[in-house]
């Protein structure tokens, strides 16, 4: 092949795994495509084991059995200690000589900026924000849910629609189109009929996440409390994103602000439109955009920067990832 893998580049989420084998000039020589990362519900070891799957995959069609570093942006690596753990775990696979985790929101990050500098808010099944300066410095947050004050993302979207909508069917909270339109989804003829089958099982908790849309739908289509709810997602995003630029120093000059993740990657008018305004209002120098490339770039570039690779390196992974 005449070529070397000097890099494995992860990028592990809540629903799908995404691994790259590039060289130390950025030449990806093998991409592969895995399950989700889930180490809180199925352990580190066993959350690692999936992971596992899609790297033999990806080592094959490179034609090596290992790299000089693993570069690997994970979810669910929210805390120092667990980055700790993940880290270890990997380690003790021998992929790389050296290993490092981040949590995989600097993927998004870094996918999305030609240097390492700016702040990324992560808004999918959860939500997430971090910023980077090139002089190593970081700002994040612990994004554990409600716990570290964390409020929205998909399935907190969802749940705070069912909330509204058994209230205001059973006239213990305002009205809301939201009482017919989320049980409609299912086929079903109340809220009552959608608690009841949620509760049972005769629909799976899993499902709960096809509700978000219905929500925006919803709020497009007028309803004052689905609206309500969606500009509270929007003054919540904004918030980190303004946290995170004031830790850095970062207020006062040009900086982008990336969007991603499902909810924010589907540029509902409503969302899009507010973030936009609060931010011109609470940053006026960010630059809002929303990332489209795969993560998993990220994750490469970062290895890269790791590496010292040249400007040529990067410029070559991206345009393996732009295709």
């Amino acid at each position: 092949m005449g070529l070397t893998a000097s890099l494995l580049a992860v990028d592990a989420g809540n629903s799908k795994t995404d691994v790259a084998v590039v060289t130390a000039d950025g030449e990806v020589l093998a991409t592969a495509r895995g399950g989700a990362f889930r180490p809180p519900a199925v352990g580190v070891e066993r959350a690692v084991d999936a992971l596992a799957e899609a790297v033999a995959r990806a080592f094959a069609a490179a034609g090596v059995t290992s790299v000089e570093h693993v570069s690997a942006c994970l979810a669910n690596a929210d805390l120092p200690v667990e980055e700790e753990q993940l880290a270890a775990a990997l380690d003790a696979r021998a992929w790389g000589t050296s290993v490092d985790v981040r949590n995989d929101t600097f993927a998004l990050l870094r996918a999305g900026v030609d240097e390492p500098l700016g702040v990324a808010v992560v808004c999918g099944a959860g939500v997430n924000c971090v910023g980077m300066r090139p002089d190593g410095r970081t700002a994040r947050f612990p994004a554990i849910g409600r716990l570290s004050g964390d409020w929205g993302g998909g399935w907190g979207l969802a749940e705070e629609a069912l909330w509204h909508a058994a209230r205001a069917a059973d006239g213990r909270g305002e009205p809301t189109e939201l009482a017919r339109t989320l049980p409609a989804h299912f086929g079903l003829g109340s809220m009552y009929a959608l608690i009841e089958a949620l509760h049972l099982r005769h629909i799976e908790p899993v499902r709960r996440h096809e509700l978000t849309p219905v929500l925006f739908a919803t709020a497009a289509d007028g309803d004052p409390l689905a609206r309500a709810v969606v500009d509270r997602q929007a003054d919540e995003v904004v918030a980190m994103a303004t946290v995170a630029l004031t830790r850095l120093d970062l207020l006062t000059e040009e900086t982008p602000v990336l969007l991603g993740g499902s909810v924010l990657a589907a540029r509902h008018p409503q969302l899009d439109d507010r973030i936009r305004n609060l931010l011109t209002y609470r940053a006026p120098k960010a630059v809002p955009r929303v990332v489209t490339a795969r993560p998993v770039l990220g994750a490469a570039l970062l290895g890269l920067d790791r590496a010292g690779a040249s400007p040529g390196a990067h410029t070559r992974v991206r345009a393996h990832f732009a295709t």
